[in-house]
């Protein structure tokens, strides 16, 4: 203790200094016993004959939280919450993969309204998943990533698969947590869940070490040994490891709260709410620009498409927004939207962001007054002042500010005139596409008159899946949802490799529901296996493959800019036999058979019907029809 301190203290007729080097011991010891969990055991016991383990807390909590599907590729270190899950009547899941584990979470916990969950073993199993748990952030989807993790006491000593996780997702993740008791496991999740929800929605992750999911008597076996230690350092170590043991599992079945915790929400003001009412009832060319972010909760999307209906202002929309008005709404313009942006007076951003899709911000006209709505700030106002200005910046729920943005604007109605114009054009351009879609090919089948037959012959309920390039971009230009939450693209990141995963949840959640992937040739490499997983888990969708034999969309730039189709070349293979040898089915479509396209198609379908997965192998050329369009 500082001697000056110790002569005030005793000219003041403090405590002597002996008194006080007393209390600081206690004070320490009071510490270092709290943090080896001593106090706590005084007050909870350990049951050593319960045969419980911690993997029965997570699926408990899972269970309370609505999870229905645990997506997975199973490892020692995360069987006991398979296991407890299965029991409880949640449906584990098994991929090929880890990262499509997390796609096909991603993918149930946009359809679904509620946490998409996936859970893979350490090390390696969590490695795999770092793009997929980008996607998901840069997507806003609230995933559930759970990772087994080498036991606590052996953290950083060797174990197998043993790495920092945690310091790989806290850039990619809201939230992450390692989980060091059994007494634990409940609130962490219940926090990790509700932090994934809330707010704007995004993935978290938590990591079970070893010790904390298996039962007692399994992890005393692995840390006591068997025979006495022998001296003073033995008898110290044996003492720490007990007492590790004690607070591993104190209080470890005691009844806890596993319901929900409130899921935060930023909304709109009335203020706010109200000024957007006023600057949209004197506009005469207003414009929305819709993007995934008005499909999520707590907003039906049913409400939302009456709500747009009754505002009656044309609408582009995007991402999960696609469908949002059916096929044929006047008010759902998809053609010239950058020569509609120039002419509009008001654009309203509904959860759309100024990146590259609206390239930075500068396709916006000065001239228009924008309202950006957006949950999260960062997005809200991404290049603005610099590219473009927002005339409102609302940090809020997209969904519920155009409900309430529809009912301050009752009775008002946009000018016909501008929803017209804007439709004409679509027509004139659509026309355009349907006569490209007709120009011959040598030697293999036109993308463009495949992408229309498939169009036309989609049913009321079917679900689309894309991943891919060139073709998943033309796709997106002629292939329409019939209704909201119909289409479900990678988002921001671009990933490639989502199609199995997607379409695994996106069945899973929509089972009545005809669920495609469109592919490009390049993309199904990554989850082609996942057909094994849809024969396994008797989930039948139906994949399109448009096979150019090309990274096309790579290609397209790379030839004229640099001079070389270097690593763009791939070959026309027998994509079908591989779907064929995985268990499903395989067809093939080519210019030989290009009279049966539809034939074809619908024998596809039946296939589908008949719960068997097929695959269409569509040997397709090239067109100009994308030329100029962004590759990077």
């Amino acid at each position: 203790m500082d001697p000056a301190i110790s002569a005030a203290a005793l000219a003041l007729g403090g405590p002597s200094p002996w008194l006080l080097a007393l209390l600081g011991t206690l004070l320490a010891t009071f510490a270092a016993a709290y943090k080896l969990g001593l106090v706590y055991q005084l007050r909870h016991q350990v049951n050593t004959q319960s045969p419980r383990h911690g993997g029965e807390s997570v699926a408990e909590v899972l269970k309370a939280h609505g999870v229905r599907h645990v997506f997975t590729l199973v490892g020692g270190h995360i069987s006991p919450i398979l296991v407890a899950s299965e029991k409880l009547g949640i449906r584990v899941v098994d991929t090929r993969h880890e990262a499509t584990a997390v796609f096909a979470a991603d993918a149930m916990a946009r359809l679904s309204g509620t946490v998409g969950v996936a859970a893979v073993t350490a090390g390696p199993g969590v490695t795999n998943t770092v793009t997929a748990m980008k996607n998901a952030q840069m997507a806003e989807s609230p995933v559930l990533l759970i990772g087994g993790a080498a036991a606590t006491l052996q953290k950083g000593q060797g174990a197998l698969q043993d790495i920092d996780q945690l310091s790989l997702f806290k850039p990619l993740c809201k939230f992450c947590a390692t989980v060091k008791t059994v007494r634990e496991i409940v609130p962490v999740l219940r926090k990790a869940i509700a932090i994934a929800q809330s707010d704007t929605p995004g993935p978290v992750f938590v990591e079970f070490p070893l010790d904390v999911l298996y039962p007692y008597h399994l992890v005393k076996k692995e840390i006591l040994k068997a025979e006495a230690p022998k001296g003073l350092v033995g008898k110290l170590v044996n003492w720490y490891l007990r007492n590790y043991l004690a607070n591993l599992f104190s209080g470890a079945w005691e009844a806890r709260d596993i319901s929900p915790l409130p899921v935060r929400m930023p909304r709109a003001t009335k203020e706010q709410v109200q000024q957007c009412v006023e600057l949209v009832s004197r506009a005469k060319k207003p414009v929305i620009l819709l993007s995934s972010q008005v499909t999520l909760p707590p907003t039906p999307v049913e409400v939302l498409r009456a709500a747009l209906e009754g505002l009656g202002i044309p609408c582009f929309l995007g991402g999960m927004a696609r469908g949002m008005l059916g096929k044929d709404s006047p008010l759902h313009i998809r053609q010239n939207r950058k020569e509609a942006l120039r002419e509009a007076d008001v654009v309203i951003l509904a959860g759309t962001v100024c990146d590259f899709r609206l390239s930075f911000g500068r396709v916006l006209s000065r001239r228009s007054k924008v309202i950006a709505v957006n949950r999260d700030r960062a997005q809200l106002l991404k290049n603005a002042r610099l590219f473009w200005k927002p005339h409102l910046a609302i940090q809020g729920d997209a969904g519920s500010f155009l409900v309430e943005l529809s009912k301050g604007l009752k009775g008002y109605s946009c000018p016909q005139e501008w929803p017209q114009s804007l439709k004409e054009t679509d027509r004139v351009k659509e026309k355009i596409n349907s006569d490209k879609a007709e120009e011959p090919v040598e030697r293999y089948l036109n993308p463009l008159k495949l992408l229309h037959r498939v169009d036309r012959l989609l049913p009321e309920d079917s679900l689309l899946v894309v991943d891919g390039g060139d073709f998943v971009g033309s796709a997106a230009y002629i292939v329409q949802p019939t209704r909201p939450l119909a289409w479900l693209d990678p988002g921001a990141f671009g990933t490639l490799g989502v199609g199995g995963g997607f379409a695994l949840g996106a069945k899973l959640c929509r089972p009545e529901s005809e669920v495609w992937i469109l592919y490009g040739d390049g993309s199904l490499g990554f989850s082609v296996m996942e057909f094994d997983t849809f024969v396994r888990h008797k989930t039948p969708v139906i994949a399109l493959v448009g096979n150019d034999a090309c990274w096309s969309q790579i290609s397209r730039e790379q030839v004229p800019m640099l001079g070389s189709n270097v690593a763009c070349s791939l070959d026309y293979l027998d994509y079908h036999v591989v779907a064929e040898g995985l268990g499903g089915k395989g067809l093939l479509l080519s210019h030989q058979n290009e009279e049966q396209m539809d034939d074809v198609i619908r024998a596809a379908q039946a296939e589908c019907r008949g719960g068997r997965p097929t695959l269409i192998n569509a040997l397709i050329g090239k067109t100009t029809f994308r030329n100029g369009s962004i590759a990077v």
